[in-house]
């Protein structure tokens, strides 16, 4: 795969328009191939912005496209129209709190939208060359909540631990990850599967933690904490994700699956502390502290305890491994949002969001 004609889904969301940006920029090239065209297709709900691409708009790769993933005519004009070799899929609803007060948006989306597309590309493989065959990937990326919870003292999740899904969210992404599988086992469409760790970075929707609590702290607003605080997550800086995405889809074998995981564990309570601070050392005229800001509420339904992922399969055979450390991916990821704080209000305005959301 020398030149890849890549159509990726979800482009306009938070890591498709990192991934997006990486596969176009410079640091893509260092996996040795051309990257000639990127089909970007989005139905544009609340967590995709235009916005976001901004910097591509006289990029001649980059071809957007408004569309569902679900409507099976376009897809297969795109694949077709542009010669595609690669599918990257990351379309999704995302945000648990959402799923829990409305899952069927969740269920159509990831689950019935992930099988149109599957079996549209299949359709497409089996119409393809020999060699146009052998050149074709899907990979299909996914979350570590398929994996449930943790105990304190449990192994991180691996890519062999049993599926135990507990929010419509993580449901509907395990159910896709299924399909996914099935797809390969059965009819041998090339999929490769991946399943990340919590991300943070740049053009993240302002209601997922870390947009959240920057945009609190620069207001000088209560920021809600759940329950004691005391869940862990382990957290991946963006860009790392994206380079091991390109990876498993240039080298991962085919039908295997690639836990991506930044090997940072850290309590909810202590990422917001650390939001706080690094804020704090971009600003200090505003000289916030956590005594004054922090809050602690109800928790979430089904709020999973702990995540955490073993990232070694895709360090042994493919070669990846974090290169952001959460206190270098916490300093960009701050600086990028007080530099763009319009971006952050236009989104908030757009959609009414209200300023509740918590840790």
């Amino acid at each position: 795969m020398t030149d890849m004609r890549i159509l990726v889904t979800g482009g306009a969301g938070f890591i498709g328009s990192n991934l997006v940006h990486y596969l176009l920029g410079p640091a893509a090239q260092e996996q040795g191939v051309t990257i000639s065209k990127v089909v970007n297709l989005d139905k544009l709900t609340y967590a995709g912005n235009l916005s976001s691409l901004d910097a591509l708009k006289n990029e001649p790769r980059h071809i957007f496209v408004r569309g569902d993933i679900g409507n099976s005519e376009l897809v297969a004009h795109l694949l077709r129209e542009h010669d595609i070799n690669a599918v990257m899929h990351l379309a999704a609803e995302s945000h648990v709190d959402r799923s829990i007060d409305s899952p069927e948006p969740f269920i159509m989306t990831n689950f019935v939208g992930t099988f149109h597309l599957l079996d549209t590309a299949l359709k497409y493989h089996r119409e393809r060359s020999a060699a146009g065959k052998k050149d074709f990937r899907f990979l299909h990326v996914s979350t570590d909540e398929v994996y449930g919870s943790l105990g304190p003292d449990d192994p991180a999740f691996s890519e062999t631990t049993p599926y135990s899904p507990n929010s419509p969210y993580s449901a509907s992404k395990a159910g896709s990850d299924h399909l996914a599988r099935a797809y390969v086992h059965t009819f041998q469409l090339p999929v490769v599967t991946t399943n990340c760790s919590n991300n943070y970075g740049p053009f993240q929707f302002p209601e997922k933690l870390m947009p959240l609590i920057v945009q609190k702290v620069i207001r000088g607003e209560k920021l809600p904490v759940y329950g004691d605080g005391s869940n862990v997550r382990d957290w991946l800086y963006v860009e790392d994700h994206c380079r091991g995405l390109t990876l498993s889809m240039l080298r991962g074998k085919i039908g295997e699956t690639y836990n991506i995981g930044g090997k940072c564990e850290m309590k909810n309570i202590d990422v917001v502390h650390a939001i706080i601070a690094a804020v704090n050392a971009e600003r200090p005229e505003l000289k916030r502290t956590p005594e004054d800001l922090i809050t602690y509420v109800k928790d979430r339904p089904g709020h999973d305890r702990r995540y955490a992922i073993d990232c070694s399969k895709i360090g042994r055979e493919l070669g990846w491994k974090p290169r952001e450390t959460f206190e270098t991916g916490l300093r960009k990821s701050v600086r990028w949002y007080l530099d763009h704080e319009k971006w952050v209000s236009d989104i908030e305005k757009k959609y009414q969001l209200q300023r509740l959301g918590s840790a």
